[in-house]
């Protein structure tokens, strides 16, 4: 990375948690029209059910949201499809 790059965006997945986001990121609405987070580490819904979407708001604690944090198994494949998501969740 030459000293001009901007930092790479990291994005980490907590089990049972939401995605942590970290670098320069821009977010934008399926219309295109930008979302500010207003930080530089923003914490993205896993769960569905924020209020605040699509940013995390600790929905996922109260209504025991369970997801693993890591996107494949131990030998490199993809998750079994009776652990991967089936889409977006509803609501």
């Amino acid at each position: 990375m030459a000293p001009t790059d901007p930092p790479p965006v990291t994005l980490t997945l907590y089990r049972d948690g939401p995605y942590i986001v970290r670098g320069p990121l821009r977010i934008v609405d399926e219309e295109g029209r930008v979302i500010d987070p207003g930080r530089a580490t923003v914490a993205l819904c896993r769960c569905g059910r924020s209020r605040t979407q699509p940013f995390c708001d600790g929905t996922h604690n109260r209504i025991g949201f369970r997801g693993p944090a890591r996107g494949r198994d131990r030998v490199g494949r993809s998750a079994p499809a009776d652990r991967a998501p089936s889409g977006p969740p509803a609501g």
